[in-house]
């Protein structure tokens, strides 16, 4: 094992030079994925939560950025936050309604490359059973061979702000803030 650990620590540190990521398929690692969110609580403290089991796909073209394709896919029965109750009111009919909005989803619908390492990527966003355009700010924080799989895998932080009232999730307005900002700590894994 620890010759293991001494090998994946030799190994060629991660690139921030998109010319150096191989374009292709890249599907999201769910393991090493996840989606954070914050929300006013009655402007006394941002309240955080999260989602996981995080699926989608990127379709990556460094020599051609604005060219790239994501889609993301996040299950809304995997909200969690620190207090269990919270947690099962956020599934609930009153909030997310998992049981008859499964699924958020974005869909990328343009890529604006924003220096060598940042882009705004603007989607349409699925969420309550509402879809509405979303720009994210996407950073690329590193891409190389994963040591402990041997996977290419490349890593971007997406952060971005959406209005819940606009997809129809109003519970405790304004008490409860209405801006919720995301951020989505994305790893992909080479397919091609």
């Amino acid at each position: 094992m620890l010759a293991g650990v001494a090998t994946a620590q030799a190994q060629t540190p991660p690139t921030r030079d998109p010319a150096q990521i191989p374009a292709g398929t890249y599907a999201v690692d769910p393991n090493h994925t996840q989606v954070g969110w914050r929300v006013s609580h009655m402007g006394f403290t941002n309240y955080a939560g999260g989602f996981s089991d995080v699926s989608g796909t990127l379709q990556l073209t460094p020599k051609d950025p604005a060219a790239a394709k994501l889609t993301i896919k996040i299950p809304v029965a995997s909200v969690t936050t620190t207090s269990g109750k919270l947690t099962d009111e956020l599934k609930g009919d009153q909030w997310l309604d998992g049981g008859k909005y499964p699924e958020m989803t974005f869909v990328s619908t343009k890529v604006a490359p924003a220096g060598k390492d940042h882009a705004k990527v603007t989607g349409d966003l699925t969420l309550h059973g509402v879809t509405k355009p979303v720009t994210l700010d996407v950073t690329l924080i590193g891409a190389g061979v994963n040591p402990l799989d041997k996977k290419m895998t490349v890593g971007f932080e997406a952060t971005g702000v959406v209005r819940r009232s606009e997809f129809g999730v109003k519970t405790y307005l304004p008490l409860i803030g209405d801006d919720l900002h995301l951020t989505i700590a994305g790893a992909f894994e080479k397919q091609d």
